[in-house]
């Protein structure tokens, strides 16, 4: 009963939680710290709505967080996207793992003698600590890494290293945690690292990769049924929390005297990586992480934060930046160091290790695995590890977006590409096309509209479109208003011949790859289709359009612009590294559809199995935020 009054009253503070986190970051800061704000507020270091000794009570809720947050790092491990720098990638990780282990574990070992509520360790404790704190402060983060990305629009081979590393940290880190944390407890307990040890030791993580593919089996079992869309959460929620009761239960059972520990985390993120690697529920999965993250990040941070202890907290602060800025050297050593043995450029030896401080998830969940698996270390030594991670999670974004900038991948186009924002000439003043030039002007384009009637130009003058008087259609006239970066030629004049003539300029001196045209002189049909135009005949176009309204009605409030959550895009392939890739592994968010691709003027239907080329244009439909996030991936 009391577990239950605990669980109403910290589902209340909760919701609290989501608003002040909300808040905060308005201030720049990270949601997180207003999760873990709020716990400290509501518990014995605060108001005292709810003890900290409640989040013993509430120890399940931990355990469903963790297991998610693992799913979540082992569905990023999409190999796919890692293969192309795998070598950057595990140098740059092996190297960082010994420097700032050894920095930090060196770090902490002598900081236990001199940190108050530490002083008081046997030595054996103190070398957990070392041991324990040097690998939780090692993980990174990359939920944040890739939200810093995202909002900078970053992309180059630096990102691609800082986001390969960042995944493949986490997961590195976590095997090693379940390795340590058995060292960890030969060591309080006495017994010695023997042969008996280590063939446990074997054994666990043996069990681990067993059940991990268990894990994976069950959630393709799952996956395939016709389920609700909340049933599968329950499940996937289900199978992670059952990892955790499963790890308890076998605790319990021990080989000449010590005990099987699997560790979850291991278990989970092995099940995770195999149904993201291996089974087509890739995306369905990652949508239904993606729907369990927000209110599981809420109740995970919220509940560390009630286990704070804040007296602790404040005394720690200054030995927190002591092992922050450690930790920041033992980084940029290692990554350093890797950089220049997989031959990476120099800016990226000097800067990468920028994009490597942020901490979140996994190292929080780690630091409160260690304090309730050690009961000897406590909250003490949860706290400041925490008071670590905290400081990590304020200032590695920053950090972040600074690199990306000094490396000089945010907001970059590839090599030839003058600039990320489409590019149009209009011919033809007149109220449809000033009424396009704003539409397009509204969806990011650069417009300009031209006309050689400067009467049309003075009548239907306004400010916000640039219109401009030619003295005609030929190539002295155009080359102020059409280069080799012009993506699109809307042909609109009274005169069809002159737009004909402007269609053959535009790609035959300029490389224009659009070119529509209004035609209303039939015998000029196939000349414009020889350039390859599209033609909008006025005709037809009303009845066609009428048609289409009433076959496919949906179709049409997407072209009419009147359906007010998706929308549909045409995008160029411009990202080397998605040369050559399958359409299934292009990982796109699940609101997105890819309906066609322009190849060499040919139309493909993709598939599955159909390989984007560099230089493809890609039609694409979905919400407007994703359709960017695509846009990062692809091109522009």
């Amino acid at each position: 009963m009391q577990t239950l009054i605990y669980f109403i009253g910290f589902a209340l503070i909760c919701l609290a939680s989501h608003r002040i986190g909300a808040l905060l970051s308005w201030l720049r800061l990270p949601y997180i710290t207003g999760y873990l704000f709020t716990g400290v507020l509501v518990g014995s270091f605060g108001l005292d709505f709810i003890p900290t000794s409640a989040s013993e009570s509430l120890r399940f809720i931990d355990q469903i967080a963790l297991a998610v947050i693992a799913f979540v790092a082992g569905s990023e491990l999409f190999y796919k996207e890692l293969i192309s720098r795998l070598r950057s990638i595990l140098w740059t990780v092996a190297l960082i793992i010994v420097a700032a282990f050894v920095l930090l574990g060196g770090a902490i070992y002598l900081l236990v003698d001199v940190i108050p509520f530490t002083q008081s360790l046997p030595p054996t404790e103190k070398i957990v600590v070392a041991l324990l704190g040097a690998t939780i402060l090692l993980a990174l983060s990359p939920p944040s890494t890739i939200a810093v990305i995202k909002e900078v629009r970053a992309r180059g081979p630096a990102t691609r290293l800082i986001l390969g590393v960042t995944i493949c940290m986490d997961v590195a880190i976590i095997v090693i945690f379940a390795i340590n944390s058995s060292l960890a407890q030969a060591l309080i307990n006495n017994t010695g690292v023997s042969l008996t040890f280590l063939g446990v030791l074997l054994l666990d993580l043996a069990l681990a990769v067993g059940l991990g593919a268990a894990i994976w089996r069950l959630l393709v079992v799952l996956l395939d049924q016709r389920l609700p869309r909340l049933v599968k959460i329950a499940g996937v929620v289900l199978i992670g929390y059952s990892v955790y009761v499963l790890a308890g239960v076998l605790k319990m059972y021990d080989i000449g005297g010590v005990k099987i520990a699997i560790e979850p985390l291991l278990t989970t993120m092995i099940g995770g990586f195999l149904i993201t690697n291996f089974s087509r529920h890739r995306d369905e999965f990652a949508g239904l992480l993606h729907d369990i993250g927000p209110p599981i990040y809420v109740a995970f941070f919220t509940l560390t934060g009630l286990a704070l202890k804040l007296d602790i907290l404040l005394t720690a602060l200054i030995f927190a930046a002591i092992l922050f800025i450690v930790r920041g050297a033992g980084i940029f050593v290692g990554s350093s160091s890797g950089a220049a043995i997989a031959g990476e450029p120099t800016r990226i030896r000097r800067l990468a290790w920028l994009g490597l401080i942020t901490q979140a998830g996994i190292a929080l969940g780690l630091a409160r695995e260690v304090s309730v698996t050690f009961p000897s270390l406590g909250d003490a030594f949860a706290t400041l590890i925490i008071a670590v991670i905290v400081l990590n999670e304020i200032f590695g974004p920053l950090m972040l977006r600074a690199g990306l900038q000094r490396l000089g991948e945010t907001n970059l186009p590839e090599p030839g590409i003058r600039d990320r924002v489409r590019d149009v000439l209009i011919l033809g003043v007149e109220l449809q096309s000033i009424a396009l030039a704003r539409q397009l002007s509204r969806q990011g384009w650069r417009v300009r509209v031209a006309d050689t009637d400067a009467e049309h130009v003075r009548r239907l003058a306004t400010e916000d479109v640039d219109e401009r008087h030619i003295d005609a259609i030929d190539e002295t006239n155009l080359a102020g208003l059409l280069d080799r970066s012009t993506d699109a030629l809307v042909a609109l004049l009274e005169n069809d011949e002159d737009n004909l003539r402007a269609c053959q300029i535009a790609m035959e001196k300029f490389g224009v790859p659009r070119l529509i045209v209004r035609l209303r002189r039939q015998d000029l049909r196939e000349q414009f289709r020889e350039l390859g135009a599209l033609i909008v005949d006025p005709g037809t176009a009303m009845v066609n359009l009428l048609e289409q309204a009433v076959r496919a009605p949906q179709s049409i409030s997407l072209l009419l612009h009147t359906d007010e959550t998706n929308d549909v895009v045409q995008m160029t392939v411009t990202n080397p590294e998605i040369n050559g890739r399958l359409v299934r592994d292009l990982r796109l968010p699940n609101d997105v559809l890819l309906l066609e691709i322009n190849r060499d003027g040919q139309t493909i239907l993709p598939h599955g199995y159909t390989q984007l080329r560099y230089g493809d244009e890609v039609t694409v439909v979905g919400k407007a935020e994703s359709l960017r996030e695509v846009a990062i991936r692809l091109g522009y």
